[in-house]
C-alpha cells in the first residue's frame, strides 16, 4: 500500500465531500457535481486508476450519506476516473485524461446510470437521458482541472528553475 496516494487520495475525498455541499447543479432527476469530475482528473493524474477508483467511491459513498448525492453519481464518477488515469498513464496527456473523464463519465457513466434510476431508483427515465448533463458536468470540470494541473505544472517548473522545454 502506498500511503502517499492514500494519503492523497483522503484529501480528495474531504475535498469532495465538502464541496459537495456547496457546488451542485440539479438537472435532468441527477445532482451534477463538476468539482467531482475536477477531482476525478486530479486523481488519474497523480493516483492511478486503483487508487483514483477507490477515491470516487468513497466521495460518491460519502456524498449518499450526507443528502448530497444519488446513486446515479457511483457509476459516472468511478467509470470516469478509471478511464481517465488508463489514458493518462498510457499518454502522459492531461488533455487526453480529460477526455477519458468526459468519455468515461459523460458516455460510459450516464448509459450505465439508466438502469441504475429505472431499476434501483424506480425513475421511468429514457435511455439516453443522462448523457447530456453527464456530458457537461464531466466536461466543465474536466476543464477546470486541465487548468488547475496546467497552473501548477508551470509554477511547480518555475520555482524550481526548469522550462517546459527541459
Amino acid at each position: 500500500m502506498d500511503l502517499k496516494k492514500l494519503t492523497l487520495a483522503a484529501l480528495l475525498v474531504a475535498l469532495g465531500a465538502m464541496a459537495a455541499t456547496m457546488v451542485v447543479v440539479p438537472f435532468a432527476g441527477a445532482r451534477l457535481f463538476p468539482v467531482q469530475h475536477a477531482i476525478n482528473v486530479v486523481a488519474a493524474v497523480l493516483l492511478g486508476p486503483w487508487y483514483g477508483v477507490l477515491m470516487a467511491f468513497s466521495v460518491s459513498l460519502l456524498r449518499n450519506l450526507l443528502g448530497t448525492g444519488t446513486l446515479l453519481a457511483f457509476p459516472g464518477s468511478m467509470i470516469g476516473v478509471f478511464l481517465a488515469a488508463v489514458v493518462y498513464q498510457r499518454t502522459k496527456c492531461t488533455l487526453k485524461a480529460v477526455i477519458g473523464e468526459v468519455l468515461g463519465t459523460g458516455i460510459l457513466g450516464a448509459l450505465v446510470a439508466f438502469p441504475v434510476a429505472r431499476f434501483l431508483l424506480g425513475r421511468d427515465v429514457a435511455a439516453l437521458v443522462f448523457v447530456m448533463p453527464f456530458f457537461l458536468s464531466s466536461l466543465s470540470g474536466g476543464l477546470i482541472a486541465y487548468a488547475l494541473i496546467a497552473t501548477l505544472k508551470v509554477k511547480v517548473l518555475k520555482k524550481l528553475g526548469l522550462s517546459e522545454q527541459s
